[in-house]
């Protein structure tokens, strides 16, 4: 096998220090390589003294495992004067058996200088500065959202049915009983004329919704569980006004990607954070889906598939495209409508939603790529693609039905 790199390095990361493996040729045997295996500290000063020994070396290439955060300092640092890339742990495991930290440090090396290794997606400082505002966002409201059922649960407990009747129980009627309620006010009738807007048609329901026993224990919780909503309600606002800031350098795309049916802002601020807005750094549209989870696996022996489990991907996008795709999934007369209707009567719904997902992962790649708005097929588009199959398919169902159908074709019509 080819040697790319001969003097190569490889890295396994814990939390507290690092095996480097350097690989070089011998001098006593032509072809063969040496490698020198030393252990260095995870501190910034133990990785600076790092750089300086693989630079003394004269490597050409460092290899890096990517184990959990520990990857980060090392990265950061030895990138600046090194050819460092980041490997995806699944894509470049050990032999079995043969499992220590010294002997991964040296295949990691020995994959590297082979030229066997391919390097992850690591953005540069602004984009991952991008991206831990997001994903601060995205975990603060999973948060809030936890909080919020924490206090549906404790309603729960005292019998009051408060969710069964208003939508949220955080909006401005459900937060002004549940202050009542803290202020101990009980009575059922006075907290259900708190109701605002629309849920005033229902009072006579919140009436008996609100009939339970609330006690001083419960008024102690429900305001801590407040409290704590209200401080992750404006930490994300802050978060919010930071983002639009770092948002700036990537306005355009993020027009772009606000004319994709089911993208709104904060679903548009996380593809970028998490793909960076260049699709340069992805081969093609398939590799961008691939990257981001939402296209099937192959496992596939003797002409059998045997599974066909979307991969691993980017949480945080795979996350974004989810809201996406089950927004889109609900606009009218649209493509990714018709693509989900279509897809949902045979195969399910989460498949029907992956599918969307990945035409609009699709869709993404080609709009960045070419400076292009999003354009729709509408959602007749499967019919006029293929309109005897749609005539069939009506004709069925009314036989279903008991119906004899006759078509009598239009004239002038295409």
């Amino acid at each position: 096998m080819d040697v790319l790199h001969e003097r190569c390095a490889g890295l396994d990361i814990s939390k507290k220090d690092a095996k480097a493996c350097v690989r070089t040729p011998s001098t006593k045997q032509r072809g063969s390589f040496i490698t020198q295996t030393t252990t260095w500290g995870s501190t910034t000063n133990q990785v600076l003294a790092l750089r300086d020994h693989l630079l003394a070396a004269e490597v050409t290439l460092v290899v890096i495992e990517a184990t959990s955060d520990y990857w980060k300092p090392f990265y950061y640092l030895l990138a600046e004067e090194l050819n460092v890339i980041l490997a995806n742990a699944r894509q470049v495991k050990n032999l079995p058996g043969r499992k220590t930290d010294v002997s991964d440090a040296a295949w990691l090396a020995q994959l590297g200088s082979h030229g066997l290794v391919r390097p992850s997606f690591v953005p540069d400082q602004p984009v991952r500065e991008l991206r831990d505002l997001t994903r601060a966002r995205t975990q603060m409201t999973r948060e809030r959202g936890q909080i919020a059922q924490r206090l549906e649960k404790m309603l729960e407990d005292t019998g009051i049915k408060l969710a069964a009747v208003a939508s949220d129980i955080m909006g401005v009627s459900g937060r002004a009983m549940l202050e009542a309620l803290i202020t101990s006010e009980r009575d059922p009738q006075i907290l259900a004329d708190l109701a605002r807007r629309k849920l005033r048609n229902k009072i006579p329901e919140l009436t008996e919704a609100l009939t339970g026993r609330f006690r001083d224990h419960h008024a102690f919780l429900a305001r801590l569980y407040l409290d704590q909503y209200d401080q992750l309600t404006g930490a994300i606002g802050r978060l919010d006004e930071r983002i639009e800031e770092a948002m700036a350098p990537f306005r355009p795309a993020l027009d772009l990607l606000d004319t994709v049916p089911g993208i709104n802002q904060a679903v548009a601020e996380v593809i970028i954070a998490e793909t960076g807005g260049d699709m340069s750094r992805f081969a093609s549209a398939g590799h961008l889906a691939s990257w981001a989870g939402v296209c099937p696996g192959h496992h596939e022996s003797a002409g059998r598939t045997k599974t066909t489990k979307v991969r691993p991907g980017n949480p945080y996008l795979k996350g974004a495209l989810g809201l996406a795709a089950f927004g889109a999934a609900r606009t009218k007369d649209t493509y990714l409508q018709a693509r989900y209707k279509r897809l949902t009567a045979r195969r399910g719904p989460l498949k029907a939603l992956v599918a969307v997902e990945h035409s609009i992962i699709t869709a993404i790649w080609h709009m960045l790529t070419d400076n292009v708005p999003y354009r729709d097929l509408r959602g007749t588009y499967f019919t006029q693609r293929a309109p005897e199959r749609a005539a069939r398919r009506a004709i069925t169902a009314l036989n279903q039905l008991g119906y004899t159908v006759t078509l009598n074709p239009i004239e002038g019509a295409a």
